[in-house]
């Protein structure tokens, strides 16, 4: 109590000795007022909710197809290991509405990117201006900026505008750029530890269905629900064991300083094929991340958006 007393009287000095302070407070409160009204307008426009579930959609779609590719080259079927760059050209090759879908499928990651961003912006989610919060919004953002490179990609691949660098190959770019850095090798530590950790909260996420809380439950049926539940807990734990995977080998990439052990999606069900049983694994996998894309066909009917 005596601490805040001190800091109270020494701000109230402060202001008596500058009474400019307050009207430079206020002034700059003026200025950025009218923009977060837009924002916090933005995000609650009907028309931004139909894009945001749109977008929702489009990421499940996406995922739908990474999932079948790998699921189809476990058994034997043809296929491919694949990340979502890959989907991406899959789609497009499919005839005859190939440039259709994928043309589709770049709105709506437009979309997501948008929300994802009005998300850690406007705080849609209601996560507060605390540490915790913050990097949660944070987080939303940085999802928002990869799905923006997604994105691109897409637009690149619709136009052909050259072939699309895989995830393992981003992955290692980045990681040798990283490296030529002081204490490079401890920065993609780092980076590798913390893509494990969120591996495994999103596998804590999934066996907890702390998603449920996202979902307008009361909207759905008992059967709707099992679906919802089931469907998000397998595919959390999927994107976890592939994300865990990720995070592992850049770790072992700064261990060895190595950029080219650094993998992304496709180098991780790769990696996973690559171990005993590893059809009958990477089948496991690439079933839950087609469940996972199913569970976010989920979301994009029943998440709450923005109080909706």
């Amino acid at each position: 109590m005596e601490l805040y007393l001190v800091l109270r009287y020494i701000k109230q000095q402060q202001l008596r000795d500058n009474p400019f302070m307050i009207q430079t407070n206020a002034s700059v409160e003026e200025a950025v007022q009218p923009a977060a009204d837009v924002i916090e307008q933005v995000a609650e426009h009907p028309w931004m909710e139909r894009l945001a579930r749109f977008g929702y959609a489009t990421k499940g779609a996406v995922y739908m197809v990474v999932g079948t590719l790998a699921t189809m080259a476990a058994i034997g079927m043809g296929g491919e290991t694949t990340d979502l760059r890959g989907a991406l050209q899959t789609i497009e090759d499919t005839q005859p509405f190939g440039k259709i879908a994928l043309g589709t499928v770049a709105f709506g990651l437009v979309g997501y990117v948008i929300w994802r961003l009005l998300m850690a912006i406007a705080d849609t989610e209601g996560k507060g201006t605390t540490w915790k919060g913050i990097s949660v919004r944070i987080g939303y953002a940085l999802s928002g900026l990869v799905y923006a490179g997604l994105a691109f990609t897409a637009g690149r691949v619709l136009i052909d505008v050259g072939e699309p660098d895989s995830s393992s190959k981003k992955a290692q770019q980045w990681t040798a750029r990283l490296m030529s850095m002081p204490y490079g090798d401890w920065l993609v530590g780092l980076v590798g530890a913390s893509i494990v950790g969120f591996g495994l909260y999103q596998i804590y996420k999934g066996y907890k269905a702390k998603f449920r809380k996202r979902l307008k439950l009361g909207q759905m049926s008992t059967a709707k629900k099992a679906w919802a539940t089931w469907s998000g807990r397998i595919g959390y734990a999927a994107r976890g064991v592939v994300l865990c995977i990720v995070g592992f080998l850049l770790v072992q990439s700064a261990r060895h300083f190595n950029p080219n052990e650094a993998k992304g999606l496709e180098g991780a069900l790769d990696a996973l094929a690559s171990q005993a049983f590893g059809r009958w694994i990477l089948a496991t996998v690439a079933v839950g991340l087609f469940v996972y894309g199913f569970y976010m066909l989920v979301e994009a009917r029943y998440r709450i958006i923005a109080g909706s």
